[in-house]
């Protein structure tokens, strides 16, 4: 059931959400700097996961997946608009098998094409305050706002860490910078939203941040894991790209833990190089010691605890609903977060 509910779901409601998505992309001048470009990481695909998590979680609360599906649309355009930034601000390479938009337009036009998909996240929003009443409608525009801000504080917190070269950075530390950047927007918004949708904001969204956390985590981990084993067609981006980029990740952190002095002393001088005077060589290196001191298993374990921690809170939240397809995808999501490919 696993394999076939969670991709079945992604597929269908990601569909519905990136269709309500390019009817809110202006087809008008500039085209070729601007609005050909704001579409082209959504015409990439993805998996549709926040989206399809917000359209979910209405539904098993008995709501018409109409109801979210701006908001659902909304989501989408707003990551997209955080991808490209954050592409940026990684010096990444690939986002979803393709060149990252920096490197074949530049800098400028990016982060212009960036902002742009930030502010068309906007009118989905402003939508719902005619299809679903001002109140609610200026409700998620609120939830919206916080999700922006604890995602940007998340940001913020790793860019930090990589700018100061810091050597010190603890799994608690990461874990917070987790909560901010991956499962705010990720898990906790979307959960909350569309939970706030179908009860027409009778419940209270704080109880979905512990689910949104423990699942964004464990999803977040299985990320970090999947960039030093995973398949590069699969994955979408280049393999070993958060050690080029020197992200403090719970790997590396647990390396600079476990390491000797020597050890510690090398890994922070290769962090300290800019990106592109990181060797292959180096990075093969920093790989071979996190299998040495058993960074990539321990990490793997955490995130199969976090997904036991998340099973446990979706059963809280959702176990007293009616039986249904959307409420078994929400049961399967822990599961998956920490099976995929």
């Amino acid at each position: 059931m696993l394999a076939e509910i969670v991709p079945a779901v992604l597929q269908e409601y990601g569909a519905a959400a990136r269709a309500r998505l390019f009817q809110y992309l202006p087809a008008r001048e500039p085209r070729r700097f601007l609005y050909d470009l704001v579409a082209e990481y959504p015409q990439r695909g993805g998996r549709g996961f926040r989206p399809s998590l917000c359209i979910a979680t209405a539904r098993a609360f008995g709501c018409p997946p109409e109801d979210a599906l701006d908001t659902a649309a909304s989501i989408e355009l707003l990551h997209n608009a955080m991808l490209v930034h954050d592409d940026i601000e990684d010096e990444s390479e690939r986002r979803r098998g393709k060149p990252t938009l920096h490197t074949t337009h530049g800098i400028p036009i990016a982060i212009n094409v960036g902002d742009m998909l930030g502010l068309l996240g906007l009118r989905p929003l402003l939508a719902n305050f005619r299809n679903l009443g001002p109140r609610l409608a200026l409700r998620i525009l609120e939830e919206t706002e916080r999700m922006a801000s604890e995602t940007a504080e998340g940001q913020a917190m790793e860019l930090g860490w990589r700018h100061e070269n810091a050597t010190g950075v603890r799994e608690s530390d990461y874990l917070e910078m987790v909560l901010k950047k991956t499962c705010w927007l990720g898990m906790i918004h979307p959960v909350r939203v569309g939970a706030m949708i179908a009860t027409f904001d009778s419940i209270d969204p704080d109880a979905f941040i512990r689910f949104g956390f423990f699942l964004g985590a464990a999803f977040q981990i299985q990320d970090d894991l999947l960039n030093l084993t995973g398949d590069e067609n699969d994955y979408g981006k280049e393999l070993g790209g958060d050690i080029h980029e020197g992200k403090r990740t719970m790997m590396l952190i647990r390396l600079f833990e476990e390491g000797t002095a020597e050890e510690r002393e090398r890994l922070g001088r290769l962090l300290a190089l800019p990106r592109v005077e990181r060797t292959r060589e180096e990075i093969t290196w920093v790989r071979e010691r996190m299998d040495h001191y058993g960074c990539i298993e321990y990490a793997r374990q955490v995130a199969q605890g976090l997904a036991g921690a998340a099973s446990h809170e979706c059963s809280l939240l959702f176990g007293a609903l009616p039986d249904s397809r959307d409420k078994r995808f929400l049961e399967a999501l822990p599961r998956w977060v920490i099976e995929r490919a």
